[in-house]
């Protein structure tokens, strides 16, 4: 017999279960926008066979651990680590604090404009049910760190150390400034249990420091790269600091995944997806990307996902070698408010842009406009109607006028904000951006250049073994007087 809160859990599954992500193209197609911006059924139907080839590569992927995040929704070890440590950790933690960069800090920031109260951090500690609030200290600039350490109760902070290589020069900055902090008000032992170290495992400097210390110490997969990772300890354990519902998440992911694979290649919605990127740069000269969220909550995502997209698809050359360059600009953009600011220039600007809408079917409140002054023209027409309704028709007039002009756009509609759903969206936006990798005939999953940069960072900055990084640079002549003004 089920138990009650079991039959519970399952009804509430079963209600998440029935909130599927779809995906509609018809706006970016030649019948609204025209042949000369539009895509054509016979372009959609002629990569039919090669859609067939992607997909054998990304199961040989999958299988091989190149795409290791697919292995993530499926990882019930990690999460129950997760929340042991999570649920230990909250008995006397009242902030947490996420110190990384990029791809290490996004997840937390994400999720948590996503998926917790708006206000959550200001909210008194009945009214957060006893969760943490989150802070994310992402950048090494001074004056935002010191700022941020003020609100903090630091006798009361877990410190979440994040950073895949366990060599980031900025996040580590960060951390032992951070930690000496803590060591000075509360003693060496203490401060080492406020921190949790959140790494590869294997040998970076986060990972010795964890295992000469006594750190505590969670692992990310050796073959997720940190734009990957917002489904393992990345982003699930502030998550779950913060009272976020991880198993939803994972529920989504999971969803996705089987959908996506129990799908034929021709109406797999990642698949489609990247098809529509695909043709509209090679074809249509579309290289900038617009993502256009119309709900406040998913802007962190859409940051997010141009992250996903900039250090997956800018490659220099593709997997035979050659020089390519190819990649796409993303552009975040607000629904409603960027109509006011953006919309001009992808009306009237460079022909080179495509509109991604995410549109939320229903919001969590409703507020209808009240009939205020309603004897005056121009006020009449708005009382007894909702915001989302405006909202509503503010994104519909928006595409309108942008098939107007010619931009094709894709609507990717999200029936609500919950973290069924986001689990959904994030698996979809990492799938069709390996996808559009196999596409382009690239590596998505490598980031040469990045790895790069930070070396150069290290070797300025005196570290053994980078000397040739630092010695390349000074030959560098940086400035030079008669172009100063």
């Amino acid at each position: 017999m089920i138990r009650k809160s079991e039959r519970g859990h399952h009804e509430h599954r079963r209600e998440y279960e029935q909130t599927p992500l779809t995906v509609d193209h018809s706006m970016a197609m030649a019948e609204v926008v025209g042949t000369a911006n539009g895509l054509s059924e016979g372009e959609l139907r002629e990569l039919a066979p090669r859609l067939q080839r992607l997909d054998e590569q990304v199961q040989a992927w999958r299988r091989d651990g190149t795409a290791g995040f697919c292995a993530l929704p499926y990882d019930t070890a990690a999460v129950q680590d997760i929340k042991g440590l999570a649920k230990n950790l909250k008995e006397w933690c009242r902030d947490a604090l996420v110190v990384g960069i990029g791809g290490s800090a996004w997840g937390a920031r994400a999720l948590r404009q996503a998926l917790l109260h708006p206000s959550h951090n200001h909210l008194p500690l009945g009214q957060r049910h006893y969760h943490s609030r989150l802070f994310i200290a992402d950048n090494i600039e001074p004056d935002s760190l010191y700022g941020m350490l003020d609100g903090l109760e630091l006798k009361r902070t877990t410190v979440n150390v994040i950073s895949k290589s366990g060599e980031t020069p900025e996040t580590l900055a960060l951390f032992l400034f951070i930690y000496q902090i803590l060591e000075n008000r509360l003693g060496a032992a203490q401060a080492k249990e406020s921190c949790v170290l959140t790494t590869d495992g294997g040998q970076g400097s986060l990972s010795r420091l964890a295992a000469r210390e006594g750190f505590q110490l969670l692992q990310v997969p050796a073959g997720v790269s940190g734009r990957f990772a917002m489904l393992s300890a990345m982003g699930l354990f502030p998550a779950a600091l913060a009272g976020i519902d991880i198993d939803g998440l994972l529920a989504g992911a999971r969803f996705m995944d089987q959908r996506l694979r129990e799908a034929p290649v021709t109406e797999n919605a990642a698949y489609r997806l990247a098809v529509c990127y695909y043709l509209a740069q090679r074809h249509k000269g579309r290289r900038v990307q617009v993502i256009m969220p119309y709900a406040d909550s998913l802007l962190g995502l859409a940051e997010w996902c141009g992250h996903l997209w900039a250090e997956s698809l800018g490659k220099q050359y593709d997997s035979q070698g050659r020089q390519v360059n190819t990649g796409f600009t993303t552009l975040r953009s607000r629904g409603a408010t960027d109509q006011h600011t953006q919309m001009q220039l992808f009306l009237e600007g460079p022909n080179d842009k495509m509109v991604t809408f995410w549109e939320v079917g229903k919001f969590q409140h409703t507020i209808t406009i009240p009939p205020c002054f309603a004897d005056l023209e121009g006020l009449d027409y708005l009382g007894g109607q909702t915001l989302a309704a405006v909202l509503a028709a503010a994104k519909q007039a928006t595409a309108w006028h942008l098939a107007e002009r010619g931009c094709p756009t894709l609507t990717i509609q999200i029936p609500e904000v919950n973290a069924f759903t986001i689990g959904q969206l994030i698996y979809l936006c990492q799938m069709t951006v390996v996808a559009l990798g196999g596409l382009l005939e690239i590596d998505p999953f490598g980031q040469p250049q990045v790895e790069g940069l930070k070396r150069t960072v290290c070797g300025l900055m005196g570290r053994r073994g980078y000397e040739a990084e630092k010695e390349a640079l000074a030959t560098f002549n940086r400035t030079m007087k008669k172009y100063l003004v």
